[in-house]
């Protein structure tokens, strides 16, 4: 049986359907969010992570805190009289039909008025497809595939990047190297084979030929596969001056492991985060990967320009016991957009809600995030979700782009 598991944050009863007044002397009545993550299986590590960044993201919300994010100060969501936010989390398992049948069980039985995942971009084609035929916002936290947001859907919302942001964030570090007289011909790309890796390669194989730059190899993939030798074989025969890869976490320490083993050393690498943003790959594999580069939503070092960063990565960190992460912290901006709009709709009715989100226009500093702010155009997208690119330096990540953000100057080559 697929597991779920309950959040509750404050007291008192509400069915989504009726959002009933509470009796007077009872606790302010709840609004139920439904979130979907794969909590077993190889992703387990992500959605632990998701379950400890939506609830550090709910405690901001359902009680009082002097932070500059929506609905921190103040208890609950003062538009629909202070109601709390209770998540119900369900276990897709990383598996698409699964994703399916979870969020139809939610909002049909669970009574939820929103949605909120998945991690895997093919999840949240599935998982979206179904939140629209039941009129329920879904608000996409981490999932990048650009198609997602091409769907014609209408209550389908993502704060964050996709992968056509992130990749041209990518290439434009590379072109400002080129203009410091830095000799950068040929790039590999190998991804995975689910739309996540198929949709980054697309991206990034048009962008090099605009860019001009050598594609030497071209590897797709089978995710979760038990090796990958021959791949990596051919990745070090093509010798590229970067490797691209684009892969979840058992796939990225699978690929560092193989490539140590073969002894192939790519001169870079720039990935699209994913795996390559996860603690656990750094745990198992990070003194192979020093140097490398990973775009990203999201670095502590805006701390020291925005201290609330460091109030909220502690507060995360005490759940988790770790630093929020590229994941992580767009898995609890989707929580605070998603309550913005819920209290500012004052509703749980999904159009009203559909139509709260569409009118979204929280400033970036009013985030965790380097963003401009928080604005989505007709499709569903934040335009505005600025990317940044980091590298693994040591022991953590430090901001090399772009220069408004970086932290520090880029190692380059990875491999010199």
């Amino acid at each position: 049986m697929i597991r779920r598991r309950e959040l509750l944050v404050g007291a008192g009863a509400l069915s989504f359907a009726s959002l009933r007044t509470a009796p007077a002397r009872a606790a302010a009545p709840e609004v139920v969010v439904g979130v979907l993550y794969a909590m077993s299986g190889s992703s387990a590590q992500v959605g632990v992570d998701a379950r400890h960044a939506l609830e550090t993201a709910l405690d901001i919300i359902n009680t009082d805190h002097d932070l500059d994010l929506p609905c921190a100060r103040g208890a609950g969501l003062a538009g629909l009289g202070g109601a709390r936010i209770r998540l119900v989390f369900a276990d897709h398992q990383a598996d698409p039909q699964k994703g399916r049948a979870e969020a139809e069980r939610l909002i049909t039985q669970d009574k939820v008025s929103a949605l909120v995942g998945c991690y895997q971009s093919a999840v949240s084609a599935t998982v979206s497809a179904t939140a629209e035929r039941y009129g329920v916002p879904f608000v996409c936290a981490d999932s990048s595939s650009p198609s997602l947001h091409r769907k014609g859907l209408k209550y389908f919302f993502r704060p964050a990047a996709h992968d056509e942001m992130f990749s041209t964030a990518m290439f434009d570090f590379l072109d400002s190297l080129r203009k410091q007289g830095r000799t950068i011909d040929s790039v590999a790309l190998f991804f995975e084979d689910t739309i996540y890796g198929v949709d980054s390669s697309t991206v990034q194989r048009k962008l090099a030929a605009e860019r001009g730059y050598k594609l030497v190899a071209d590897v797709k993939y089978k995710s979760n596969s038990p090796s990958l030798t021959a791949e990596v074989q051919q990745l070090k025969t093509a010798n590229a001056d970067v490797l691209m890869p684009t892969s979840y976490t058992t796939d990225a320490i699978l690929l560092t492991k193989t490539m140590s083993e073969l002894g192939y050393k790519p001169k870079s690498m720039i990935a699209q985060a994913a795996g390559f943003s996860e603690k656990v790959t750094y745990d198992a594999v990070g003194d192979k990967l020093q140097g490398l580069i990973s775009r990203g939503s999201f670095s502590l070092d805006l701390a020291a320009r925005r201290p609330m960063v460091a109030t909220v990565n502690r507060m995360y960190k005490a759940r988790a016991g770790r630093d929020l992460n590229d994941n992580s912290s767009r898995q609890l901006m989707a929580l605070i957009v998603l309550a913005d709009a819920l209290d500012r709709a004052g509703s749980t009715d999904g159009q009203k809600i559909r139509a709260a989100l569409a009118a979204t226009d929280i400033p970036g500093t009013r985030t965790v995030m380097p963003w401009t702010k928080v604005a989505f155009g007709p499709d569903g997208q934040n335009i505005f979700a600025d990317p940044v690119l980091l590298q693994w330096i040591g022991d953590t990540f430090v901001t090399i782009f772009p220069e408004s953000s970086a932290a520090a100057a880029a190692k380059w080559p990875m491999n010199g």
